[in-house]
């Protein structure tokens, strides 16, 4: 079973790999294939049901024309903000 951090983490992940998709006006196939996955498989990423292995999300940082590192820096910023957003639901 998911915590809701673990669920936050998912929904930061996702939702970076969608904005640079998105900002690279590539499509889920493409994505799929710069990064030897199944297009379904980007799509569960992409709506937080799936996690990639460090490989996979290595190969999906290339596909999208970065480094894991830059990747996960940005990642990390929208989890403080997913983290932040739970927090505040918890308190009302």
């Amino acid at each position: 079973m998911r915590t809701e951090q673990d669920q936050a983490f998912m929904k930061a992940y996702a939702a970076e790999v969608k904005a640079r998709r998105a900002e690279l006006k590539i499509s889920q196939d493409e994505l799929a294939a710069r990064a030897e996955v199944n297009r379904t498989y980007i799509g569960k990423i992409e709506l937080a049901q799936n996690q990639p292995t460090l490989v996979v999300a290595l190969r999906i940082a290339g596909g999208l024309e970065t480094g894991l590192p830059e990747m996960m820096a940005s990642v990390m910023q929208r989890y403080g903000k997913e983290l932040r957003g739970l927090r505040r639901s918890a308190r009302q």
